[in-house]
């Protein structure tokens, strides 16, 4: 006899505590996560900097978390940003993101990390998100990942040096080590 294992669905997600920790399902399973640490969310807001450029700039709306992407009933994801461009602004409600967003930054943390490298990865190209940002703050690097017709290619992994750019905001770029703060707080 096989163990059934409960399907977690977005319904689920509206009954969970506010107690600080990040309630996510994938493929029907729920995630936990604990609240961020302070490196953590210095690098989100410093990627929320440059999403503002982008809009100011007239490119679409940049959000961070706390902001929930619906792809569908059985995958509802909290990402650490998320880029919608004009043109597709009907995707984005008063709630939450329905249906998949153009751009979307995770960034690594130890409880998070396989989570953002497997199964959010693989979600995020399955439902057709354009660019999947990886920023990692232990080692001052973003992958980053462009959607193509057999899934995500990553190119070569960006440093401190590099500057990170996008073709759904021509103009704009940031330098990487801007992205994230100096010191060796944990993620």
């Amino acid at each position: 006899m096989g163990v059934i294992r409960p399907v977690f669905t977005r319904a689920d997600l509206e009954v969970m505590p506010e107690d600080g920790r990040r309630y996510e399902v994938l493929e029907g399973d729920l995630a936990v996560s604990p609240a961020p640490k302070r490196r953590h969310q210095r690098t989100v807001s410093r990627l929320d900097l440059l999403f503002a450029r982008a809009e100011t700039a007239g490119y679409g709306e940049g959000y961070v978390a706390p902001f929930d992407v619906c792809f569908d009933e059985s995958n509802v994801v909290e990402p650490d940003g998320l880029f919608v461009c004009r043109g597709r602004l009907t995707i984005v409600t008063e709630d939450d993101v329905r249906g998949a967003p153009d751009l979307i930054a995770e960034v690594l943390s130890p409880s998070t990390r396989a989570r953002d490298l497997g199964a959010k990865l693989r979600t995020y190209a399955r439902f057709g998100v354009r660019f999947y940002w990886v920023l990692d703050p232990d080692t001052g690097t973003v992958r980053v990942f462009t959607l193509g017709p057999e899934g995500y290619a990553e190119a070569p992994p960006l440093g401190r040096g590099d500057l990170l750019t996008c073709p759904l905001f021509p103009g704009i770029e940031v330098p990487v080590a801007d992205l994230f703060p100096q010191g060796r707080q944990q993620a």
